[in-house]
């Protein structure tokens, strides 16, 4: 597996680690390739019957590394759309459609792409320090990743729609609290619950947990299918990529300045 994606399988846990943490674990296109991977093998192993996503070091993940869509140094506009069906939808259908529980453990930051990737797990557990930023208005974008789907399913359509205009953060215990995510608990305490988490899953029948998931998707899938909302979600954002305002706020981000938008 490529240095940016550790795994290793232990007692029935297969672990994935996102392994940029110079970085803090941003999404590039070689990671999000090597991510792809490492879940569908992962998906096939029967000797995995849970999968743990998390990241090395103080983030989960700060989304999508903006040095690969520096504008001074690649050809802009980006076909933001044409990487979201690449890159981004296969990782979140394989999270969200295979039989095994994905556990997301959130040890810190979880920006942009990277909540998405964190909120498409079924279940997740996050230290209490971490946070959950919906960062995308600061650049000029959409929602992308799965993103929107979650949360308005999560926090209700008022809500998420703050949640993404405004790029606040909300804190681990304010989006458990909100129903967000499953659990906030002590930092110190982040590795021993998600040990208790993992065996109690593992022990539970697979077929049970197969149907679960299942049912769940299925009760929750009020407002059209998660199909159509991923090519409603990558043609938005393929419109915001287009836009030059795009541009200046990954431009602003790698300049340590405040956008001039347009």
């Amino acid at each position: 597996m490529d240095a940016e994606v550790l795994t290793e399988v232990v007692t029935g846990v297969g672990t994935i680690r996102l392994n940029r943490p110079t970085r803090l674990n941003a999404l590039t296109r070689n990671l999000m390739l090597s991510l792809a991977r490492a879940l569908e093998g992962f998906a096939e192993d029967d000797a995995v019957r849970v999968v743990c996503l998390t990241g090395v070091g103080r983030a989960f993940s700060a989304g999508q590394d903006l040095e690969e869509r520096d504008p001074r140094v690649h050809a802009h506009p980006f076909d933001l759309e044409a990487l979201q069906i690449e890159l981004f939808h296969p990782v979140i259908r394989l999270i969200t459609s295979m039989d095994k529980p994905v556990v997301a453990r959130v040890n810190g930051l979880a920006a942009g792409a990277g909540a998405s990737l964190a909120l498409a797990a079924d279940i997740v557990l996050a230290a209490q320090s971490a946070k959950f930023i919906q960062s995308f208005s600061k650049v000029g974008l959409s929602v992308d990743a799965g993103g929107g789907w979650q949360l308005v399913r999560a926090l209700g359509t008022a809500r998420a729609r703050a949640v993404l205009m405004l790029g606040e953060a909300l804190g681990a215990e304010e989006a458990a609290a909100a129903g967000l995510i499953w659990r906030s608990v002590p930092d110190l305490n982040l590795d021993d619950e998600l040990a208790a988490l993992t065996t109690r899953l593992c022990s539970t029948p697979r077929s049970s947990l197969r149907s679960i998931k299942k049912a769940v998707i299925a009760a929750s899938d009020t407002a059209g299918s998660f199909e159509s909302y991923l090519a409603i979600e990558a043609a938005l954002q393929g419109e915001a990529g287009l836009d030059p305002n795009y541009a200046e706020g990954v431009l602003s981000f790698l300049e340590k300045r405040p956008p001039v938008y347009r």
